[in-house]
């Protein structure tokens, strides 16, 4: 069968109203840009396609306009299963309003669940979610009063808790690839991550729905060798071309990040300013040891590598991040999940199916709000819906876990003196609060399945134990009583922390 090739315009008028979408892409990685633009022109233009549904599991676009962004009308949308909402302030807004329902999922769950649906199984059934936000025991992923629907419920197999979100039919998936070839087959091979491109095809096809991708290239023989191809053409319908795509936010195109040219040097990542995400990774990666599986979140985490890199240990571990990167030179900031020269580039299905499985000895991950009982909340801080993108799945898959924060936020400043810390100016707002408002991480789920977890600030840090939190150490030049225990919401268990040098 030869490709069908179409224009972006073509796709956006063929989406019927009331359809469901599944769109692929994180941050600027894979995003299918000229697609959602192409929606978004044909809403303001004729109002049509509306009322979507729309499925993503990571957040999409740059921030400023582009992905989800450009979705975000109230009437073009109206229900939204998103594992990360951040890269649109406008989406945010509307679920905030009640203007459409607002779900957050895990986002390996939503991934396997297009996979599930693709197979024609009855949903995913999984131990990832139980206990926090996705928990039917807790809100079941609804995020806003609109959001009323059951998409996920509790089951009991042999005695064990489960979590079952439910599956649904995919109506279109929008994907993106590098290139394409004449029987519609398509390549990821200049693309930064694979993500989960495949699933959202096969989910769309399987449903008897439509698949659309985005490629820069157009490629007049077969690829060979045949491994190149990602998608084969029998799950592809339309092939939209569009030359002036760009790999990603930070290049047209760089072999670097797809990893298509191994590194010229022995650089590593650019080293750590001398500022609180210094002080506070440099606590936390004193819980590495040489040998383990690794993995770094967004934010404070990503700044770990570099660390690592300074003791001379960037060659001791084995780094992932659920983009499907695995090693190389981590990025950070709008370019987190790609890296320089990676070593091997998988799904983030396969990806998330390591996680899942115990597969990672220390994951390090951000920490918004922290309470009494070891909950964390990043998923929805400040009436903000953030959704937790691959948070839950990892922490529930890694043997330990260690989450780096700042105490307190909003006005926070801090300077170091020789080894000791002092705290300039306190925060406006705390973070270690008697109850987190969104449970994106259980302490007691984690309890249940013999987890190590540590809780790292710039001047203190917390162990999760039975019945809460334990004080374990302090940084020196801190005083526990004015700088810890007078700025907490709740009493941890007090034994005789430490007191420690900054290095």
């Amino acid at each position: 069968m030869r490709r069908r090739c179409s224009s972006a315009a073509d796709v956006a008028t063929g989406i019927a109203d009331g359809a469901t979408v599944a769109i692929c892409g994180s941050g600027t990685l894979l995003e299918p840009d000229a697609l959602l633009s192409a929606i978004e022109h044909s809403f303001l233009t004729t109002g049509h396609p509306r009322d979507l549904t729309i499925v993503h599991a990571l957040g999409i676009g740059d921030g400023q306009g582009s992905g989800l962004e450009r979705l975000a009308h109230k009437g073009l949308v109206r229900k939204v299963i998103g594992g990360h909402w951040s890269w649109s302030a406008k989406m945010q807004r509307l679920a905030r309003d009640n203007e459409i329902a607002a779900y957050t999922l895990p986002a390996g769950v939503i991934m396997s669940l297009m996979r599930e649906i693709g197979a024609g199984r009855p949903g995913l059934i999984t131990h990832i979610g139980l206990g926090t936000f996705a928990d039917p025991q807790v809100n079941g992923g609804r995020c806003n009063e609109s959001a009323v629907e059951t998409i996920v419920e509790r089951i009991e197999i042999d005695g064990q808790p489960y979590l079952r979100y439910k599956p649904f039919k995919v109506d279109v998936a929008l994907v993106r690839g590098s290139v394409a070839d004449p029987s519609g087959n398509i390549t990821l091979v200049h693309e930064a991550a694979d993500l989960d491109a495949y699933a959202l095809a096969l989910a769309a096809h399987n449903s008897g729905g439509k698949v659309h991708v985005q490629v820069r290239e157009l490629s007049e023989t077969p690829f060979v060798p045949a491994r190149m191809v990602r998608i084969p053409g029998v799950l592809v319908d339309q092939v939209v071309h569009v030359p002036d795509q760009r790999q990603c936010l930070a290049a047209d195109y760089d072999p670097q990040i797809s990893g298509e040219c191994l590194p010229t040097s022995d650089a590593v990542e650019a080293p750590l300013a001398e500022d609180i995400r210094r002080i506070i990774a440099q606590r936390a990666a004193d819980e590495f040891k040489p040998g383990m599986s690794l993995n770094f979140g967004f934010g404070i985490p990503a700044g770990i590598p570099s660390l690592l890199a300074e003791r001379g240990l960037q060659d001791q571990y084995w780094g992932t991040i659920e983009q499907g990167i695995h090693n190389g030179r981590m990025m950070d900031g709008a370019m987190f999940g790609a890296a320089r020269y990676p070593q091997a580039i998988v799904t983030s299905l396969d990806q998330f199916d390591f996680y899942s499985g115990g597969g990672v000895d220390l994951a390090f991950l951000g920490m918004g709000e922290m309470d009494q009982y070891g909950n964390v909340n990043v998923s929805s801080l400040g009436g903000r819906l953030v959704g937790p993108g691959g948070f839950v799945d990892i922490t529930q898959g890694a043997r330990k876990v260690v989450f780096c924060g700042a105490f307190e936020a909003k006005g926070l400043q801090v300077a170091r003196h020789g080894t000791e810390l002092e705290i300039a100016r306190v925060g406006e707002v705390p973070k270690l609060v008697a109850q987190v408002s969104h449970i994106t991480f259980s302490g007691p789920q984690a309890l249940l399945s013999g987890k190590e977890v540590l809780y790292v600030t710039e001047r203190a840090v917390f162990r999760l134990v039975e019945g809460g939190v334990e004080l374990i150490e302090v940084a020196q030049g801190v005083d526990v009583q004015r700088d810890v225990l007078d700025r907490m919401a709740f009493m941890p268990l007090l034994g005789e922390p430490q007191v420690a040098a900054l290095k």
